[in-house]
């Protein structure tokens, strides 16, 4: 969806609608892609100030789209879903990438992400 909304130029909604529209997805995995996808959205800027401050020699607009979206989402997640270990955040974004992207993408995207992990404050997930 970040993909869609970032190179297609379309409003978060018609995304949404896109993407989603006519699918069965369960409740939870559907209001878990939106919460995501929206949170993401509305706070790009700032960050995409955190990929930078730790993607040495790489402005995150010259990043591959795929990747970009893919460290986007992924700190979204680190920054509010602390019930999510990180080490689980991080694994499903390598994957993304390695998916959608590539091997070189795949070490990119986790020295990247394992920076700015380190930089963040560490939390307690809540049980």
């Amino acid at each position: 969806m970040l993909f869609q909304w970032e190179v297609g130029q379309h409003p978060a909604p018609y995304v949404l609608q896109s993407f989603l529209g006519g699918r069965e997805l369960a409740p939870d995995v559907e209001g878990f892609a939106r919460a995501l996808f929206e949170g993401t959205v509305q706070e790009v800027s700032t960050l995409d100030r955190l990929i930078a401050g730790q993607s040495q020699h790489w402005r995150v607009e010259r990043m591959a789209a795929i990747d970009r979206n893919v460290l986007r989402l992924a700190l979204y997640e680190l920054l509010h879903y602390p019930e999510t270990p990180p080490a689980v955040v991080m694994n499903e974004a390598l994957e993304l990438a390695r998916r959608f992207s590539g091997e070189e993408s795949v070490e990119f995207v986790n020295g990247v992400l394992d920076a700015i992990r380190k930089s963040l404050p560490q939390t307690k997930p809540t049980a």
